[in-house]
């Protein structure tokens, strides 16, 4: 057992040291130079000196090199993933003229309130308030709800609260068509907007943004897509059935926009 033990903490140590200095490089690589070759280089081969132990730990259990080298890949897949997501982040930066981008990472989620709320590792003392409007480079994500010093709560799009709601545009046809996004369908990946009268004509993909009405969520930050159009229970109004890119099952880093003064 006490074995057992120090393995597993060997090998978190291992993907902790493995994952900072991945991520590292891939920060370095905006830039070129004799620093960021050695950096890269370095990284490969502590990579190679780091799965060794994988290895003989198998070889002690007489299992074959393949089994080693398949946790190898596991360990890069997600990696790899969470540094990709870093990058769009980055990337994002550079569009945004009118804020100032806040970058944060995610702390936690609620598992009873998954759709509902998480928290970020920025608050107050980043110039972080209540509001704010939090996107990615795949659209909206959703706003600050509670800040403090060092940490926020951010309430997503998805959230099952009535009382939050998104004022949005469907472009059709070059025309702005208003709508009220509230309520998320967890079957169907997909945000209903309401309020649309019955006698709009609205289209599947077309393009869905905020539409920067009531001071919340400044305008034209992407949302999705139309994925399907119907009629209300009373066919009084349209229900609109909006595709995002975002998949909210995960999300590891954010940008709060806060209005440059």
């Amino acid at each position: 057992m006490k074995k057992q033990k120090k393995r597993k903490v060997v090998i978190i140590s291992i993907c902790s040291v493995l994952t900072a200095l991945l991520i590292i490089s891939i920060i370095l690589d905006r830039k070129t130079g004799k620093i960021e070759n050695i950096l890269k280089d370095g990284v490969m081969i502590v990579n190679k000196v780091i799965m060794y132990p994988f290895t003989a730990l198998n070889k002690e259990k007489n299992q074959t090199q393949s089994e080693s080298y398949l946790i190898q890949k596991n360990v890069n897949s997600s990696l790899e993933k969470e540094i990709q997501e870093l990058k769009e982040v980055l990337e994002l930066n550079k569009t945004l003229t009118e804020y100032t981008p806040i970058n944060a990472t995610i702390l936690s989620r609620n598992k009873s309130y998954w759709f509902n709320t998480l928290t970020i590792d920025k608050g107050k003392s980043s110039g972080i308030k209540k509001n704010m409007a939090v996107i990615t480079k795949k659209g909206l994500v959703g706003k600050i709800n509670k800040v403090s010093d060092n940490s926020s709560e951010i309430k997503l799009i998805t959230s099952d609260d009535i009382n939050f709601k998104v004022s949005v545009t469907i472009k059709t046809n070059e025309i702005d068509n208003y709508a009220i996004l509230n309520g998320y369908d967890k079957k169907t990946g997909c945000i209903k907007a309401t309020g649309i009268d019955k006698t709009t004509e609205i289209k599947k993909d077309d393009i869905v943004l905020t539409s920067g009405l009531g001071d919340m969520f400044p305008g034209g930050i992407y949302i999705g897509s139309v994925e399907k159009v119907e009629s209300d229970k009373y066919n009084l109004s349209k229900n609109v059935y909006v595709k995002t890119y975002q998949d909210f099952n995960d999300i590891h880093y954010v940008t709060v926009l806060k209005v440059k003064k």
